[in-house]
């Protein structure tokens, strides 16, 4: 992979997961009922979501020269929830900053290395994608959830409804004046 599609690839995918974060954030701030709320036997909660993903991206993104799933994560227990939110918050906060920090370490020469994931060879581009895929089935589901816990008070997270074609509108002329 040449330096500048790496480079370019590097801050893309950098964008693209604080992008997800911002979304998950700003929709677990919603929530001020529900989310420990389990709406389904087979379900997850906001915080088992929130404790999973964590736990996921601690053991993928702490040590890239390793195994992505370290025989010392117990990720069975990520589906149990005794932490109250503020503990679940915390370590949602680590799991983001690991990840980052990971993003961070990266080099472009560096994305056509091979790591394993459950003994599986990826590169690391491969690995990347799968955890951006991962994480926003995960976000998708906490804006689902946040979004049903808060009902009418709602404050939507992306373009408004009726509102696209104005959005439309204010994203041609700002992306005109940077021309």
């Amino acid at each position: 992979m040449s330096d500048g599609l790496g480079k370019a690839y590097l801050e893309d995918v950098h964008y693209r997961f604080a992008s997800l974060k911002r979304l998950a954030d700003g929709a677990l701030a919603q929530t001020r009922t529900g989310f420990f709320t389990v709406i389904g036997p087979e379900d997850n909660s906001l915080a088992i979501l929130v404790k999973h993903m964590s736990g996921n991206m601690i053991a993928r993104w702490s040590d890239l020269s390793g195994d992505g799933e370290p025989v010392n994560r117990e990720r069975d227990l990520e589906f149990i929830v005794q932490e109250d939110r503020s503990a679940l918050m915390a370590q949602w906060e680590r799991g983001w900053q690991t990840l980052f920090d990971a993003l961070e370490s990266l080099t472009p020469e560096a994305l056509i290395d091979t790591i394993t994931v459950r003994g599986e060879p990826l590169t690391i581009v491969a690995a990347i994608n799968r955890q951006l895929a991962h994480y926003n089935y995960h976000v998708g589901q906490i804006v689902f959830l946040a979004k049903h816990f808060r009902g009418t008070d709602w404050q939507t997270l992306s373009i408004p409804k009726g509102q696209s074609e104005r959005f439309n509108q204010e994203m041609r002329a700002k992306n005109e004046t940077k021309g």
